[in-house]
């Protein structure tokens, strides 16, 4: 089973991607934890907010690193730890170390990193409409780091997913051809 993750900026359509290409593939995908979470709470985030957070998203990666029954070829995650990270350097200056210490796992096979050509749409939840460029450059230089493999994925309603498709098959075509 391939561990795809779909992240990006906010307002990007990353949770309308994810559950696009998981109906496609009929495949699992994984919702964002930290947009509920937030939303919930009745004050602002913290830094004990951001952990928590965090600490779910291990959980949920912990679940697709075990041998399974399931003959699904990918689980597609709305979101992933790298953001997680961006967010604490970005807000608090500092990440916790199993923070770090998990992403050096490589957890994920394939990065589709949504593109900022959909407009903003804002909502309660969302902060930063006005510096997504600045947020899909570090995501990028994250994913970089790790040494893996990502596409951006631009498009508007379809296209988007097709374009998404196009790229999985694409990196699935390379993995195979490259493993042979």
């Amino acid at each position: 089973m391939y561990k795809i993750a779909v992240i990006g900026p906010e307002s990007t359509g990353k949770s309308a991607l994810t559950q696009a290409l998981a109906r496609h593939y009929s495949s699992p995908f994984v919702d964002e934890y930290a947009r509920d979470y937030i939303a919930n709470l009745k004050r602002p985030y913290t830094f004990g907010d951001v952990c928590v957070i965090a600490r779910h998203q291990i959980e949920a990666e912990k679940m697709y690193n075990q041998p399974s029954d399931n003959r699904a070829p990918f689980v597609f995650f709305d979101t992933e730890l790298i953001i997680t990270k961006v967010w604490f350097e970005y807000c608090y200056k500092m990440v916790p170390d199993f923070v770090n210490q998990q992403l050096q796992q490589r957890f994920f096979d394939l990065y589709l990193v949504c593109d900022t050509d959909l407009a903003w749409e804002p909502d309660p939840v969302r902060e930063h409409g006005h510096d997504r460029e600045f947020f899909a450059a570090w995501y990028r230089r994250e994913i970089e780091q790790l040494e893996k493999p990502y596409v951006i994925v631009q498009g508007f309603g379809d296209e988007r997913l097709t374009n998404a498709i196009r790229a999985i098959e694409s990196w699935i075509s390379d993995t195979t051809t490259t493993t042979e």
